[in-house]
Parts: C-alpha cells; structure tokens; sequence
C-alpha cells in the first residue's frame, strides 16, 4: 500500500472506531504509540542506531577523501588548461570525469547501503515490538492501539500514551539473536 492509501485507511478506521464508540458500551479503548519514538528510544534502538553511526562514518570518510581528492584534480586542471595541448587537456578532462563518476557510485552505493542496513534493523525489531505492543494491548484492554507516527492524530489524551511503556516492556524482554 502507499503511504497515502495506509494513512486513509487508517483514517477510516479511526472514524469507524469513534463512530462505533458512540453506540458500543464506555469499557472501548484505544491506545496510542509512537513506533519511531520507540525504535529510537529502546536500547535495541539505540544500539542499531549506533551501528549505522559507524557505517556512516566509515563511508564518510572514504567519500571525504575522494572529494579532496577530485577538488585537487579539478584545481590542477583549471591551472593547466592554458598551457596544456588539446589533446592532453581532454585526456585530464577524461581522466578527471572518470574519478568523480567513481565518486558518484560510492556515494550512491554508501547511501544505498545505509537504507538496506536501516530497512534490515527495522525489519528485525518491529515485529518483536509489535509482539510487546499487542501483549500490552491485551492486559489492558485496548479495542485498538494506533502509531502517531504513521497517522497523524491531532489530539490525543497522555494517559493513553503507551509508548514509554513499550519502550520499557520491549528493553527487558528483546533478547538479539546473533
């Protein structure tokens, strides 16, 4: 679905939900959390966050060479450019494209790989959150639990506010697997 499609239909479920609270009996309730709150906020969150941290700095440095590296060539061949033959001129020119094309792919590649790292992680966590959200759905009581985060609610009442309680409930109970 797309995010547009999910947030409409989450709308109408909302809608759904407080129309049929209007005639369901006062024991209806709906909870709320904040998923990106949690996946920043757990241990396990702050450990996945940290991960990417490193892979971050590690490109980041590479791609901070190259640039240098690509300013110094670009600069000597802005000097040379009168007094070099055409034919040598074009060969730098070449030679010039070919390394900040380089540069580009490991650029692309670096993102591209923080995105699958980050999608991973995300996919290794939310299940295991969702499994403490439901459990903490169950004992008290909720017809529904919705993420903010996804859904954007314009008011909701703090003490429905589950998500401190996840984030805790989830750090004693996510054991990684390695």
């Amino acid at each position: 679905m797309k995010k547009n499609d999910l947030m409409i239909f989450t709308l109408m479920i909302v809608l759904v939900i407080f129309l049929y609270g209007s005639y369901a009996s006062a024991a209806e309730k709906i909870g709320f959390i904040d998923m990106r709150k949690i996946m920043l906020n757990s241990d396990a969150g702050k450990r996945a966050t940290a991960e990417l941290a490193k892979l971050y700095e590690k490109d980041k440095g590479q791609i901070q060479a190259k640039e240098a590296e690509l300013k110094k060539l670009k600069e000597e061949l802005d000097k040379q450019r009168a007094v070099l033959t055409e034919t040598a001129m074009k060969e730098k020119e070449a030679t010039y494209q070919k390394k900040f094309r380089d540069y580009q792919l490991q650029v692309k590649d670096a993102n591209d790989e923080m995105q699958i790292r980050d999608q991973e992680l995300s996919k290794k966590l939310i299940p295991e959150i969702l499994k403490v959200v439901k459990a903490i759905g169950n004992k008290e009581k909720c017809t529904v639990i919705i993420d903010i985060s996804s859904t954007p609610i314009p008011y909701y009442s703090e003490e429905s506010d589950l998500t401190d309680r996840v984030i805790q409930e989830f750090n004693i109970t996510y054991k990684p697997k390695n």
